[in-house]
Order: C-alpha cells, then sequence, then structure tokens
C-alpha cells in the first residue's frame, strides 16, 4: 500500500512539470497566432486605404535576390549566434532563452514559427513600413524599427548583452525586407535563425560559456 502510494504521489508530483510546460508553449502559440491576425488586419486595412501598397509588402518580382538574401542571412546569422555563444557566460543570457528549448520539438518549432511571423508583419511589415511613408529615408526606418524592437524585448534590458543578440538580426531584417519588398524573406530568416539555433542547443552541439 504505501509503495503505491508512493509511486502514485511521485506521479501526481513529476506530471505538473511536463503539463505547464506544454501548457505555456501552446498558450505562447495562441497568443502569437493571435496577434499575427490582428496584425494582417491592419495590413489589409492599410492597403485598402492606399498607406501602403501590396507590392512594397509582397512583391515578388526578385526571386533569386530573396532566395540568396534567405540563404546567406539566415547562415550569416546563425554563425553570428554560435560566436555569441561560444564568448557569452551564461549569466548573461535571459532565462527564458536557456529554457524555451527543452519543450517538445513540434510545440518549439510553432512557437519559433508564430513568434516569428508575428514580429516581421508587426515590425517590418507595419511599424517600418509606416516610418518610411512620413520619414522617406530608408535607414531611419531600419533604425527607428530597431529601437522599438528592442523595447519590445524589455526583458533583456537587465541582461544588456542579449539586446546586441537582436540588435544586429533586426537590422539584417529591415534591411533585406526593403531590398526584397517581400515580407516572408525577413520572416524565413528570423524563423530559420531561431529554430536553428534552438536545435543547435536542444541537442547539445552548442552550449553556454559557464
Amino acid at each position: 500500500i504505501h509503495l503505491e502510494r508512493r509511486q502514485g504521489m511521485e506521479y501526481i508530483k513529476d506530471k505538473p512539470k511536463h503539463s505547464e510546460k506544454d501548457i505555456s508553449l501552446k498558450d505562447a502559440v495562441f497568443v502569437f497566432s493571435s496577434f499575427t491576425f490582428i496584425c494582417l488586419a491592419v495590413v489589409f486595412a492599410l492597403i485598402v486605404y492606399d498607406v501602403l501598397t501590396i507590392h512594397s509588402f509582397l512583391s515578388f518580382e526578385k526571386p533569386i535576390a530573396m532566395a540568396i538574401f534567405i540563404v546567406a542571412a539566415s547562415i550569416g546569422l546563425l554563425l553570428f549566434g554560435v560566436i555569441l555563444t561560444r564568448y557569452i557566460p551564461s549569466r548573461y543570457i535571459d532565462d527564458t532563452n536557456k529554457g524555451y528549448q527543452n519543450g517538445p520539438l513540434l510545440g518549439v518549432f510553432f512557437l519559433m514559427f508564430t513568434g516569428a511571423l508575428f514580429e516581421e508583419i508587426l515590425f517590418r511589415g507595419i511599424i517600418q513600413n509606416l516610418i518610411y511613408v512620413f520619414i522617406e529615408n530608408q535607414w531611419i526606418a531600419i533604425l527607428a524599427t530597431t529601437v522599438l524592437f528592442l523595447g519590445f524585448h524589455i526583458q533583456y534590458f537587465k541582461k544588456p548583452i542579449m539586446l546586441v543578440n537582436i540588435m544586429v538580426p533586426s537590422l539584417t531584417f529591415g534591411w533585406i525586407y526593403f531590398e526584397t519588398n517581400n515580407i516572408f524573406v525577413p520572416f524565413l530568416v528570423h524563423f530559420i535563425m531561431n529554430f536553428g539555433i534552438t536545435l543547435l542547443f536542444k541537442y547539445n552541439f552548442i552550449r553556454v560559456k559557464r
């Protein structure tokens, strides 16, 4: 009886840990998906009212350039992330970045996918485009959007080195977006970078410096 009770308590004790992790991933995916649909509705309204054009948001005039940017930027940012990991001690890395890669692979995939899609539509598709419409200077639009992008990741302010980790990618996303006029390009680079780094951590190809 005592053995059964002990086994039952161990089962109850172990079960919530797994469930909480699954629920948190599912909740995050749901939140990102919901905000993505809201952002898409905003983009649609901006196009309908001639603030933006479909050409500036989803152009396919440069397929070769798009492919080159996706491959080159993804590889470059992955290498950038690996290099930073080798030199940044773990105490300077945000706890969220240390833990989410331990979740189930499919859950992490959808988290990275919806997170990157939401952030690119919001920051490059809406904010960067609107700043450019009013200022008409691409680099001011890219820099201003990057500042707002850093502000969005307020949890990193306690560990400023993490801001460098997102500042360089943000500048890259903004630049390749203006070069291609297709939101899928920075989105794919963003997703490949995030998911690629996560897989490298998850399967111990790279580890944070102690």
